[in-house]
């Protein structure tokens, strides 16, 4: 019999805050966390914003500066958001570490460490690079760092699939779960993308906003008729699954209960979604499937909501094809308020997805001013909504024509 799989722990570090706790009312009162980029000088470049985490230090987290110095940054972020997951959901990994996995992606990995190799390399040759490069590279050592430093022994692997990483790697810790292999999995994303490199890229990809750089607040605006590309976000979320039997019997705090899980592929382009959004819709329909509801029973959709011309309008096209036009969902696109985390992103906005079924509070799409007729539908415009929240879907689609859907749902025994 399939074991049921509930939330007991969330945990963010993005644009906005550096915990779940100050990120939720910021995100409700419609800031956001993009500004001129900072860590570095972009004068050069065509997108000179971004989304990036602010005045962060592990050592908070118990972490000294010299452990530190061998993370790469999306670890750093990674592991500071799974601590926090972990932390709120009040699991004694150490009882019981061989039941505990970890499930955490990254779309890039670590960027900045490449590019400091690569100027060390050519200004100092290739004795003076750190032994410690190759982990600091890799994708997957966000997820190996968490579970060195939570003591999970459970599967640990990580989902490599652009932006829809962080959904996948939620959607892929729930089947765990659900098939009675694990007590519980620790999942999500983690991204550290804004360096020379990764802006240079995106820039020449003609996907970022190149018209708002001196007015970064209004450069991200999902769904609205004006909107001229993506910013970049760096940050981390990571949410706490856990057997649901297991969880009522150690008095956990449940947020809300896992029950669809989609994902597809739109075989079709290596960046650009599939018109209409066929593949898109498959996973929604195959998410909804398993949780065994229709459509009329979704409150809120957490859009993928890039504010691309192609993104915006092919997902509505999806979202319309499965709920139709006059669907009473609220839906929102949250990346107004920090950025395009590519594979952090999925993490982030399953963070927020347990939080607005357990609140009932939706955020809002902010910059949203000019309606576009190819996306008629209420995307939650500008100011937060407050309804009962049974069920709550995620959409998130990456490079390469992958499609991840999660459906949560209010929890009751």
């Amino acid at each position: 019999m399939a074991k049921r799989v509930v939330i007991t722990g969330v945990g963010t570090v993005n644009a906005l805050a550096n915990n779940a706790r100050d990120f939720w009312p910021k995100l409700l009162a419609g800031e956001t966390g993009i500004d001129k980029i900072k860590s570095f000088d972009a004068s050069a470049f065509k997108a000179q914003i971004a989304g990036e985490v602010k005045n962060f230090d592990l050592s908070n987290w118990g972490i000294d500066k010299k452990e530190t110095r061998h993370l790469a940054r999306f670890m750093q972020l990674g592991l500071a958001a799974a601590l926090e997951a972990v932390r709120d959901s009040s699991f004694d990994i150490k009882a019981e570490p061989e039941e505990v996995g970890v499930i955490v992606g990254s779309g890039i990995g670590g960027l900045e460490s490449i590019e400091e190799a690569a100027e060390t390399i050519r200004a100092k040759g290739p004795s003076r690079l750190s032994p410690f490069l190759v982990p600091m590279m890799i994708a997957d050592s966000a997820a190996g760092i968490i579970s060195i430093m939570t003591g999970a022994q459970g599967v640990n692997t990580s989902v490599v699939t652009a932006c829809a990483t962080g959904t996948h790697s939620v959607g892929d810790a729930f089947e765990w779960i659900k098939r009675g292999a694990l007590k519980a999995v620790i999942a999500g994303g983690a991204e550290a993308c804004i360096t020379p490199l990764g802006l240079g890229g995106f820039c020449a990809a003609r996907a970022l906003c190149f018209d708002h750089n001196d007015d970064p607040a209004a450069a991200c605006r999902p769904f609205d008729a004006t909107r001229s590309g993506f910013v970049m976000g760096e940050g981390a979320g990571v949410v706490f699954l856990e057997e649901m039997e297991h969880a009522l019997q150690r008095g956990a705090k449940i947020y809300a209960e896992v029950v669809g899980y989609g994902a597809t592929g739109d075989a079709y382009h290596i960046t650009s979604p599939r018109p209409g959004g066929a593949g898109a819709a498959r996973a929604i329909k195959m998410a909804l499937q398993e949780a065994g509801i229709e459509p009329a029973a979704v409150d809120y959709i957490n859009a993928h909501g890039t504010s691309t011309e192609l993104n915006d309008k092919y997902e509505s096209a999806a979202i319309i094809s499965v709920f139709g036009t006059d669907t009473k969902a609220s839906i929102s696109s949250t990346k107004g308020a920090v950025g395009h985390c590519l594979g952090a992103a999925g993490g982030i906005e399953a963070v927020i997805l347990a939080m607005a079924v357990e609140t009932g509070a939706i955020p809002p799409t902010i910059n949203y001013q000019n309606p576009d007729p190819e996306c008629p539908l209420n995307y939650t415009p500008n100011k937060a909504a407050q309804r009962t929240v049974n069920y709550a879907l995620s959409n998130s689609f990456g490079f390469g024509g992958h499609n991840a859907i999660i459906v949560f749902k209010k929890f009751q025994k």
